[in-house]
């Protein structure tokens, strides 16, 4: 901003505030959390198995994982296997049209996929996909 003096002279103030370093810091901040959101959303170790049909999660959906001790985990919270279907009920409101993730280790033994499985389809969801890898191709077909 400018004024001019008593003597005619124009003057400029002071008080302006210069935005570079605030934006220098914004960007470094979304930088930041551009990185460490995926890490934050996988936070159990899970190798799961690889596929030559994988289907991309578009949205925000709950997950159960199954590591390789067989450890059954609600987003990021352990969970007994035994209350995985009231733990779903009182999280979902409209179990016809929700649909979940479940993601295993290749490890984990049919046994324990399935009774995970038999849970889910018990608490009333019919919706539910099964997350893997895209296997890495050499060359194109």
């Amino acid at each position: 901003m400018a004024f001019t003096a008593a003597n005619g002279r124009t003057q400029s103030s002071l008080a302006d505030i210069n935005i570079t370093p605030l934006v220098d810091v914004v960007l470094v901040l979304l930088i930041i959390f551009m990185v460490t959101a995926p890490v934050l959303q996988s936070g159990i170790e899970v190798n799961v198995p690889k596929t030559r049909s994988v289907k991309e999660i578009t949205q925000e959906r709950l997950v159960i994982s199954i590591n390789k001790e067989q450890r059954v985990f609600l987003g990021n919270d352990p969970i007994n296997i035994n209350e995985i279907g009231d733990k779903l009920r009182q999280k979902i409101r409209d179990p016809q049209n929700q649909s979940i993730f479940v993601r295993a280790d290749e490890d984990v033994p049919f046994g324990a996929f399935a009774t995970v499985m038999d849970a889910v389809k018990q608490s009333g969801i019919t919706n539910v996909s099964i997350v893997t890898q895209p296997l890495e191709s050499h060359g194109k077909r």
